[in-house]
């Protein structure tokens, strides 16, 4: 949707920018003399455009990951947490509803890579390899960057162990699948402190409520498992 989303947008500027590509002359007359007035050649709208895309393009695939993130992890726990609850089986079917969860936390595992990677490329905050895999190497906000690099390293154990050990180790895979809370808090304070669209409005009420809600219903779900 995103790609679509640029290709519409780069069409639409081809479009609107095209009676300014070219550098013309005009020819104007005044008192009866020829003036000609050479205009200065400068970057149409078009290429001012095609030179932000290409200069921005990873903060902006950074900050749509990130989002998109965000929000598959609000609906991977709740779904979560329905599992013990049994609300996820009164609107999925159980073969459907553990297939839609393995869907997510795959997708939420490619979401979190490409942030990470484009992260590499974005020139508006440098960031190298040892800066973005680890923790406290980075000058910039050292300590939200290091708790997203933690969170990185228990949500990869967590997708590994939900796809290789569900089934041969199930009592080390429950044990690590724990940890998703883990994952929650820290991803919570990374994403508030460090995400731009959480910096203020609406999003960021949204993202504490819906870690309140997260709260709310982790609580409900160690009850329910006798946990806590």
């Amino acid at each position: 949707m995103f790609m679509r989303k640029l290709i519409f947008i780069a069409l639409f500027v081809i479009i609107a920018g095209t009676p300014f590509l070219a550098v013309h002359t005009t020819y104007a007359q005044t008192g009866g003399t020829n003036v000609v007035v050479d205009s200065v050649p400068q970057n149409s709208m078009l290429n001012s455009v095609i030179d932000r895309v290409f200069s921005s393009w990873p903060w902006y695939l950074a900050r749509g990951a990130g989002l998109v993130a965000a929000g598959i992890l609000v609906i991977l726990m709740l779904s979560g947490v329905g599992f013990i609850t049994g609300h996820s089986f009164s609107i999925l079917e159980p073969i459907t509803a553990w297939a839609t969860h393995r869907a997510l936390g795959i997708a939420l595992g490619i979401a979190v890579l490409i942030h990470v990677v484009a992260l590499y490329f974005d020139t508006f905050v440098p960031f190298n390899l040892k800066e973005l895999l680890v923790p406290f190497a980075s000058e910039y906000q050292p300590l939200y960057v290091a708790l997203g690099i933690f969170a990185l390293y228990v949500l990869a154990a967590i997708v590994l162990t939900s796809l290789f050990w569900v089934d041969s180790k199930p009592k080390t895979w429950k044990l690590i699948h724990l940890f998703s809370y883990l994952v929650l808090a820290l991803v919570f304070v990374h994403a508030l402190y460090l995400g731009t669209d959480l910096m203020h409005g609406v999003l960021r009420w949204l993202w504490v409520g819906g870690f309140i809600v997260l709260t709310a219903a982790s609580f409900v779900r160690l009850r329910r498992a006798n946990t806590v």
